[in-house]
């Protein structure tokens, strides 16, 4: 047993690093100083490409899609959302690091195919269609690897999985974009073309209008085996490190059948790849991620009872935790009640209740981590903490959205009895 409100300097059980590399600076440091140095370098490279004026019109236009995936993708992580620092490090590298080496690594291997070849037009071809697949997904895991080795606390499932390859890919197919959007106008200016028959008009139908969700859609199949993988049991070594690699290359598999319609099967070809087999993959995957998302939902009904038995939580509230909407009208009622402070302790109660009803789950799963008590602990201090402005919202939710049911109030209808003496 603990005391339910330790010391303040308890509330945290992990040791202070020892070590220099081990420390919160160097780890925040040095993935903001490689991310910083990717972005100059790609900036550079992209703008020599397509000139200053071509650069600002694919900047823009590049633009457009990225506040619509971000929203998706964060809707899909309302349950437990992630740390914005994850997700603008999966945003970031996708965009400055994944494509810095793609730039370099593709111009390098159709180079010496085209050389070793003497056939320029077949190295762009396999270019396209072997090497680029290889090269931008491998790129693009390595964010997902990193956020699942150096932040498993937040990477506990599929959609934490989908989440952070679909930022991932984002970032990778902003700054695509700009280069194939900022060189398609370069060559309208030289040809003078114009309007919907230029080039730059044809390319962003293309890449913004039909396939904004292309690059995410290929990369969510290496988050999808990273989140299984989350959810296998510790001693399933094997399923823990062969998961994320069916991902990876099921994810260069779909790339490459994607770049090759467009290279070899022509303008028919590319339209039926992506009406057979590419919107009804994505409809698939949508509806396995808000399936997923849905059953995120369950788990915390089905685990934070126990914790309502043991007196943490009032019987209520895992009931409410277990739905969006109560959710929601928990952090409206303490809004309004108590300002938007007490909102925002609402919003961190929930969020800590959600990691614990998916630290539990994952123990029954045989998946715990070693610090599984101590974590334990520490989320249960931290929900006591905020219990006061955070359970009567709750259970006021819970009440007012019907997952609670409450009996209406008794009345003594005897009192209105006129044959009563």
């Amino acid at each position: 047993m603990f005391d339910a409100v330790p010391e303040r300097a308890r509330w945290r059980y992990k040791p202070r690093a020892a070590r220099i590399w081990q420390s919160k600076a160097v780890r925040a440091g040095l993935p903001i100083i490689v991310l910083a140095l990717c972005a100059l370098v790609i900036l550079a490279l992209v703008r020599e490409e397509t000139g200053p004026e071509g650069f600002l019109v694919g900047l823009g236009l590049a633009t457009l899609p990225v506040p619509l995936l971000v929203a998706a993708f964060r809707w899909l992580d309302r349950v437990e959302p992630g740390p914005w620092r994850n997700l603008i490090f999966a945003f970031a590298w996708g965009a400055f690091a994944a494509a810095l080496v793609a730039i370099l690594a593709n111009s390098f291997a159709v180079r010496w195919i085209a050389t070793a070849t003497a056939d320029p037009n077949s190295a762009e071809g396999l270019g396209a269609t072997v090497i680029a697949p290889v090269v931008e997904e491998s790129a693009k895991a390595v964010a997902i690897l990193l956020i699942f080795i150096f932040r498993r606390r937040h990477f506990t499932g599929i959609v934490d999985g989908v989440v952070v390859a679909g930022l991932t890919a984002t970032g990778f197919a902003f700054t695509e974009n700009i280069l194939y959007l900022g060189t398609a106008f370069g060559e309208d200016q030289e040809l003078g073309h114009s309007g919907l028959e230029s080039v730059t008009a044809a390319t962003f139908f293309v890449r913004i209008v039909m396939s904004p969700f292309a690059h995410p859609l290929f990369t969510m199949l290496t988050g999808i085996g990273f989140g299984i993988a989350a959810l296998a049991p510790r001693h399933r070594r094997f399923r823990r490190w062969a998961l994320p690699l069916l991902g990876l290359v099921l994810s260069m598999g779909m790339h490459a059948l994607w770049n090759g319609s467009a290279s070899y099967w022509g303008p028919w070809g590319f339209y039926a790849v992506y009406g057979m087999f590419m919107v009804p993959t994505f409809a698939l995957l949508t509806w396995l991620t808000v399936w997923t998302r849905q059953r995120e939902l369950r788990t915390i009904a089905a685990e934070l009872p126990a914790y309502a038995a043991a007196g943490w939580l009032s019987p209520a509230e895992p009931q409410a935790l277990s739905s969006m909407k109560a959710r929601a009208s928990a952090r409206d009622m303490a809004r309004r009640t108590l300002g938007a402070a007490a909102a925002h302790t609402v919003s961190e109660y929930q969020r800590f209740a959600t990691s614990l009803a998916f630290l539990r789950h994952r123990a029954g799963r045989g998946a715990a981590d070693p610090d599984f008590v101590a974590r334990e602990q520490e989320l249960l201090h931290h929900m006591w903490q905020r219990k006061e402005v955070a359970a009567p919202a709750l259970t006021y939710a819970a009440r007012a959205t019907g997952r609670v049911w409450v009996p209406p109030p008794h009345r003594d209808y005897e009192g209105y009895n006129p044959y009563r003496r």
